[in-house]
């Protein structure tokens, strides 16, 4: 078994067939597929079973997931890590955040990380929840996270945490919207508003609800594409519920932000594994650490 070998594998339960694997790792399909055989032969079980034109997970192969990204992943370390005993001038890191904290924090962060060390590449993960976070650090696919949520960070005993902010929640509207005069705004004193919410589950759902609970106002449209609610907002479609990291870019467009009165808060913090990090990460911690 080499460390390529599992690069491949992992490709295909990343892709689904061994069709996109290669297309994903830029090389010929035969390549994977004889390297997937001599995985099989070596190990001496299937990982594999064909589903119509996609393959599933034998529960041998299922075993081999985890272990495998761990492999990979502690390969990579040890390279970044000897590349970077010179200077961090190179690699890449992977941060897994949730879309109201890719607004803000993550991108003032990212934009001073890039700023002392420009040679590293930066790619960021979207996850809707605090557990896709959970997941993505757990499995490999992110290195550090930016998570979002209702509960203190303390409550993630299973990852190290160093909070960044805490955020509360505004209404955004255009001028033209007939809201109370008073700010905060009481959320029952709200009338006639129809609310653009995001899925289910998430802090700025749970207000919008709280409002249609209380109040006569309507849902007009439930998305889960985060990035369409100011567009909608200036559609005219209607108002929307948002966390606080969106205030400066609501406003950059031209629409009204206001506080809302609620004592739900989001705790955002930035997240990590209990395992080695790669030298970027270390740098990007340390960074937001002497920022604080």
């Amino acid at each position: 078994m080499d460390i390529r070998q599992l690069r491949y594998f992992l490709a295909v339960v990343d892709q689904g067939t061994v069709h996109r694997a290669a297309e994903h790792l830029y090389v010929a399909q035969p390549s994977v597929s004889h390297s997937l055989r001599r995985l099989e032969e070596e190990l001496g079980t299937e990982l594999f079973m064909r589903r119509g034109r996609g393959l599933v997970l034998s529960s041998a192969g299922q075993a081999l997931v985890d272990p495998a990204r761990e492999l990979v992943r502690l390969l990579d370390v040890a390279r970044a890590t000897v590349e970077s005993v010179d200077g961090l001038r190179g690699g890449r890191l992977t941060i897994a955040s949730m879309p109201s904290q890719a607004v803000s924090p993550l991108t003032r962060m990212v934009t001073d990380f890039v700023a002392r060390y420009p040679d590293v590449e930066i790619a960021v993960a979207a996850s809707d929840r605090p557990e896709d976070i959970r997941e993505a650090l757990r499995t490999g696919a992110a290195e550090l996270g930016i998570l979002a949520s209702p509960q203190p960070l303390e409550a993630y005993d299973d990852l190290h945490f160093l909070p960044v902010e805490t955020q509360t929640f505004v209404l955004v509207a255009r001028d033209d919207a007939d809201l109370p005069a008073d700010e905060p705004i009481d959320v029952t004193c709200l009338r006639d508003l129809r609310l653009i919410v995001g899925q289910p589950g998430t802090g700025m759902r749970r207000i919008a609800d709280a409002i249609l609970a209380a109040t006569n106002c309507r849902l007009a449209v439930e998305i889960e594409h985060r990035e369409a609610l100011l567009p909608l907002v200036l559609g005219g479609v209607g108002v929307a519920v948002v966390a606080d990291s969106w205030r400066q870019l609501a406003g950059a467009v031209g629409l009204s932000v206001r506080a809302l009165a609620t004592t739900e808060v989001l705790h955002v913090g930035l997240v990590w594994a209990h395992r080695r990090l790669s030298p970027a990460a270390a740098a990007f911690i340390e960074m937001s650490q002497s920022d604080r």
